[in-house]
């Protein structure tokens, strides 16, 4: 029998079986020896050892068309990365480090920035001149006011969405305006500090009309993955056209001259925040290749 595992917790592993129902699983021994650690979004081959009480035993899990380490997920379609507008005011830094994540696993990204309740068009438009020339889709919504939810719902039709972002920007409350056969919890932001409280603290798929959507634990921070520094050009994607006209092969778009790269940032065509956290994680790379 195969199905999808949707949940799990503590070694316990729910499986969705189209036509009959949710089983809960474990994973059998063969997997530690062989160093596979089950998913949530797996494909798995379970055999069913109480069909009335839904228990049964993982077998296989089928080959994967991608993993991500934070959120550990597999075989999604799409990231779907929430910030807030504000309260908490966005961490652009770590939003760049999540698309870094996501661009290196080839995942695509689309960029929703929740509570544009609290801001100005003025400010969504800064945001927006930011990330759409890099191609990432923005959506602007508010899940208080139930503003943005259709648009949101179209972009999830027909595709496994994994839903990421830090605690208290949302991503509960929009789930749960996107489907209604189960509430996801929901936390307050503290008011002292604007941060918001963890209220998931497992990855779980929910099924959609038409697809899946997987809430994941809020994060705070994010080390970028361990690559060599000068790739880290290769998943910014506005850089890509830019640095054909660089003077140099190997130009790092730091101090060199003739650097298409800056000459595009003096035009506008490159956001000044975005070339400033490419040269913060360059430096990180740097000093993490010393030690």
């Amino acid at each position: 029998m195969q199905g999808k595992i949707i949940k799990g917790i503590a070694g316990f592993y729910y499986v969705s079986v189209a036509g009959s129902g949710l089983y809960e699983c474990k994973a059998k021994g063969v997997f530690r020896s062989q160093s596979i650690k089950p998913l949530v979004g797996d494909e798995a081959e379970i055999t069913v050892l109480d069909e009335e009480a839904k228990l049964g035993n993982i077998t296989a899990i089928l080959p994967r068309k991608n993993v991500l380490v934070r959120p550990a997920v597999a075989n999604i379609s799409q990231a779907l990365v929430i910030f807030a507008a504000a309260k908490p005011k966005p961490n652009l830094n770590l939003l760049d480090r999540f698309l870094i994540a996501m661009e290196r696993q080839q995942v695509p990204a689309v960029i929703c920035f929740n509570k544009k309740d609290l801001v100005s068009e003025e400010e969504q438009q800064r945001l927006r001149k930011i990330y759409e020339p890099c191609g990432y889709g923005i959506l602007f919504t508010s899940a208080s006011l139930k503003e943005g939810i259709g648009e949101l719902g179209r972009l999830l039709a027909g595709k496994t969405t994994a839903v990421a972002g830090p605690s208290g920007v949302g991503k509960s409350s929009l789930i749960n305006l996107l489907q209604t056969d189960f509430q996801v919890e929901t936390g307050a932001i503290s008011e002292k500090i604007e941060r918001g409280r963890h209220t998931t603290r497992h990855s779980e798929f929910f099924a959609l009309e038409n697809g899946y959507i997987c809430d994941t634990p809020g994060f705070s921070s994010l080390y970028i993955p361990d690559f060599e520094k000068e790739e880290l050009q290769d998943y910014f994607p506005e850089f890509q056209e830019p640095r054909q006209l660089c003077r140099f092969l190997g130009c790092q778009h730091l101090k060199e001259p003739n650097c298409g790269v800056k000459e595009a940032l003096a035009q506008g065509t490159v956001s000044q925040n975005r070339y400033e956290n490419y040269v913060l994680l360059y430096e990180e790379l740097k000093q993490r290749r010393k030690y």
